[in-house]
Formats: structure tokens, sequence, C-alpha cells
């Protein structure tokens, strides 16, 4: 389990976000985002929703700096 302190908050139906706890992934996670999306980037989303135990829109409205801490985050459980 990782903790991803957010820069920018998100705020979701007037609830405010300001971390992110991201579990390690399962293949199940990986093929249960496949099932549900149709591009590579919305694969993602759902993927990372998924793991953090949050909605979609969740990740969406992340700042471009967040989210790259979320994807570095990620890829550092498969390494």
């Amino acid at each position: 389990m990782a903790t991803i302190k957010l820069e920018y908050p998100v705020e979701i139906d007037k609830v405010k976000i300001d971390k992110l706890e991201m579990r390690r992934p399962k293949v199940r996670d990986q093929v249960a985002a496949k099932k549900a999306s149709g591009s590579s980037d919305d694969l993602e989303i759902k993927l990372f929703a998924n793991l953090c135990e949050v909605s979609p829109d969740v990740i969406e409205g992340m700042d471009m700096k967040d989210y790259v801490s979320l994807q570095r985050e990620y890829k550092s459980f498969l390494s």
C-alpha cells in the first residue's frame, strides 16, 4: 500500500480529496480494467480508480502533476 499526497486536491461532490491510498495491483485488476475500457487512457484511469478505491471521476479530476505521481507509484509496484 502506498499513500500519494496530492499537491492539488480534487473536489468531488463538495468533498476534498488530498491523498490517495493505492494498493498493489493483481492480474485480475488489469483484466477487469481492460474489459471495462475502450482506450489505453481509459484503461489506466479505471485501473487506478480500482486500486485507489475511488470513482474514476476522482482520477479524471486530478492535476496532471499529481497524476504523474500516481503513475510513478504504480510503476514502482511493477519493478
